[in-house]
């Protein structure tokens, strides 16, 4: 297995290249601004980028998406309902997308927003339990995603508390590695720490812990922090759409 974290200051964000290195393939997730350190990390790993994988259409930043995989030469993966105006690989819940001896399973968990996915990998030299979860703004070190930037604040916490229960449903073991850290405006109560397990966020992070749905949907929408500027822009950007249009 070979997995680099790329830790994002403006914007606040964290970005993945994770595949074999035996089979020399590679995914990168969420990629931020110059598209170049990806493509050298790849290179570096002797590696060949397959998939480029955004989490969701974000609303805090322009995606490198859609630049990587050209570049790359790979497909650009969204969730199959992500509604954008360009062509992309869709992707739906449980499909696998293969990378050698590693293997990435697509996990449709809406909340953040309708679209979003998570993706949880399994190295299967090492064994056929997953590893680790790629969890976007799903759940955070700490937090899970705001709900409202791209639907109703109480109908994203809805949906967010369903996909919250099926993520703590993983092992504790498994690794939690999200699209943010502290500072980025997609979550309250952030971690500086880039990473955790399914176990300690079920003890320590307070949204995931309520089990009861009209608690958690009165949790998520109480302080609900401003807005990232312009976010609908971005967002309609990051879906090919114009903003006169969005």
């Amino acid at each position: 297995m070979i997995l680099r974290q790329f830790l994002h200051n403006d914007p606040v964000g964290i970005s993945y290249l994770f595949g074999c290195g035996g089979k020399a393939t590679a995914a990168v997730v969420d990629p931020v601004g110059d598209i170049q350190p990806y493509l050298e990390a790849a290179e570096r790993s002797g590696m060949k980028i397959n998939f480029v994988i955004d989490t969701h259409v974000h609303a805090d930043h322009i995606s490198a998406g859609r630049a990587l995989a050209d570049a790359a030469g790979a497909p650009y993966v969204l969730s199959a309902e992500a509604g954008v105006s360009f062509a992309f690989k869709g992707v739906r819940d449980g499909e696998i997308l293969p990378l050698g001896n590693v293997t990435a399973k697509v996990l449709h968990t809406p909340g953040h927003t309708p679209e979003h996915i998570c993706i949880l990998v399994t190295d299967h030299t090492r064994s056929e339990e997953p590893w680790f979860a790629l969890t976007g703004h799903t759940l955070m070190v700490g937090d899970l995603g705001r709900t409202e930037l791209a639907a109703n604040a109480e109908e994203g916490a809805r949906q967010l508390f369903r996909s919250a229960r099926r993520l703590s449903e993983l092992p504790d073991d498994v690794e939690v590695m999200p699209g943010a850290y502290a500072g980025s405006v997609c979550g309250r109560r952030l971690s500086g720490k880039p990473w955790s397990t399914i176990g300690f966020e079920k003890r320590h992070n307070q949204a995931f812990m309520i089990a009861d749905e009209a608690d958690f949907v009165r949790f998520m929408v109480s302080e609900i922090p401003p807005a990232p500027p312009e976010a609908a822009k971005i967002r309609a950007a990051n879906s090919g759409v114009t903003a006169t249009a969005a």
